[in-house]
């Protein structure tokens, strides 16, 4: 079973583990600042990758194919790290082998020639003694008798890819210093300087975009497509209100929600888009403190199957949170369609922008459930599967809070959505990777990215009560800061950058 602690001098290849040497490595929350690729070995200069699943520029035949290892491959991948940083170069003392070997959840890459000849492999796992993202490569080697060329970056390239697949958000590596120019050719960011076993070392690491990229896709043309209507008095909302979930509706208590439903998915899960429908306004008339009193549909539908299974969903949605749909329009024969509006009511409205430097960040959601067949890894469903009772409890959490700023998760996900709220207050976001409460069922990453269901972040002073939050798990799980943009604090302390800047584009509220 793989230790907690993970020693610098067995990644690098420096100490041999059955010395039971630490060569000085530093642990934190389970896992060691330092990792590496152990005593990479090429027969000359690698050129660049021509691998073409690896992302070459050229599509020659790179004589070899890289793909996962099992059974004899691995055996033979792990014969060949000790023939070469045992026997040869004398890096470790009889074994290479260590404790990442044993763990489970490692995955090996090899290359083959055509006739199936073992040319060299890699290895990647996670940093951590559960999987919240962190992942390292090492043991990249690559047998010098090869005369295959671009093995190494090839082999780096593949990793990259299967880490990303494994929806990883930090992949490092601590990398002997005469390569790092052919990682820094791939793309990988030096982060700074290491000594190993006496020999120069840098630590690098492979920019992961997962985070920005759904936060842009999902909301980045907002400032630009709604300038026309920011130029009225109570455009967007009006000041302090823009951005925000819902919209007070001037001279009255009433709060106003709009939503509509993906084309895509009215056709291909119609009484789930009917449902969600409801639970989206919802959750906007519940960040903002008030309590839903009715709605408004409007439902287009290619044929009368879809219409009436969109509806049925509707309908089923608003008997459980007891919220009735006063009228609308409905139309047959046209592309599918759905939007609603919900009003709700409340004195004391709950601003997005409300919070400040300092303040906690707090995720408050429902964790039961699972994704949504169809939707796995985007659409987590919990709201289903819970009574009307238990829904309206996690409807009022936020109204029975009253905290400084709330907004309920979005398309842009948890991580984009935290912008969001900061973005509004004209602060940042910093969330504590380890702290973030999610299902069993879902990577750090996916969490951190999709439609959740029902989750409210809310931004108060240190120590301010919450309410009880029905079937749903509340966490403080980071801080506002003056920094703007989303960055991301790991158990070893090291932060990285989710979100550069703003999310909206909308700036403050």
């Amino acid at each position: 079973m793989r230790e907690s602690e993970m020693r610098e001098s067995e990644m690098t290849g420096g100490v041999s583990r059955s010395a039971g040497t630490q060569a000085g490595a530093t642990a934190t929350g389970g896992a060691s600042t330092t990792t590496g690729w152990a005593g990479y070995t090429a027969s000359g200069p690698d050129s660049p990758g021509r691998c073409v699943l690896a992302g070459s520029r050229r599509h020659d035949d790179p004589g070899f194919l890289i793909r996962p290892a099992d059974g004899p491959l691995l055996v033979a991948y792990r014969a060949l790290r000790r023939e070469i940083f045992v026997r040869e170069q004398g890096l470790f003392a009889g074994s290479d082998a260590d404790d990442i070997d044993d763990d489970p959840r490692c995955h090996v890459l090899v290359a083959l020639a055509p006739d199936g000849t073992l040319l060299g492999g890699v290895r990647l796992a996670p940093a951590t003694s559960a999987d919240i993202g962190w992942w390292t490569g090492s043991r990249l080697v690559v047998d010098p008798r090869s005369r295959a060329k671009g093995l190494g970056p090839a082999l780096i390239r593949a990793a990259c890819a299967l880490a990303e697949n494994q929806q990883v958000l930090r992949f490092e590596a601590t990398v002997r210093a005469r390569y790092e120019s052919m990682f820094t050719e791939i793309g990988w960011i030096r982060l700074g300087d290491r000594e190993i076993a006496g020999a120069p070392h840098v630590w690098m690491r492979w920019p992961i975009d997962r985070i920005e990229r759904q936060a842009q896709a999902a909301k980045a043309m907002l400032a630009q497509a709604l300038t026309p209507l920011r130029a009225q008095p109570m455009g967007l909302g009006g000041r302090g209100f823009r951005g925000d979930d819902g919209a007070p509706v001037p001279g009255t208590d009433l709060i106003a929600a709009c939503d509509a439903i993906l084309p895509s998915m009215v056709e291909r899960d119609p009484e789930w888009a009917g449902w969600c429908s409801v639970l989206v306004n919802l959750n906007d008339l519940s960040a903002m403190g008030a309590e839903p009193v009715g709605m408004l549909d409007a439902v287009g539908a290619p044929n009368h199957s879809i219409l009436t299974r969109v509806l049925r969903g509707l309908s089923r949605a608003a008997e459980a949170w007891q919220v009735p749909v006063l009228g609308g329009h409905t139309q047959l024969g046209v592309p599918a369609a759905l939007s609603v509006t919900a009003l709700g009511r409340t004195e004391t409205p709950v601003r997005g922008g409300g919070g400040r430097v300092g303040d906690e960040i707090r995720l408050t959601a429902d964790l039961g459930g699972d994704w949504r067949p169809g939707y796995s890894g985007r659409q987590w469903d919990s709201s289903s599967r819970r009574t009307g009772e238990e829904l309206r409890a996690l409807g009022r959490f936020v109204a029975r809070t009253a905290p400084t700023a709330a907004k309920d998760v979005s398309m842009a996900g948890f991580a984009g959505t935290a912008g969001m709220l900061a973005e509004a207050a004209g602060v940042g976001a910093e969330l504590d990777i380890a702290r973030i409460p999610r299902p069993a069922g879902a990577s750090v990453a996916e969490w951190l990215t999709c439609f959740p269901g029902f989750a409210m972040i809310t931004a108060d002073r240190a120590g301010a009560p919450i309410a009880p939050a029905g079937p749903a798990e509340s966490a403080v799980c980071g801080v506002l800061t003056s920094a703007p943009g989303v960055r991301l604090r790991w158990p070893d302390g090291t932060t990285t950058t989710a979100v550069h800047g703003t999310v909206t584009g909308l700036g403050e509220s």
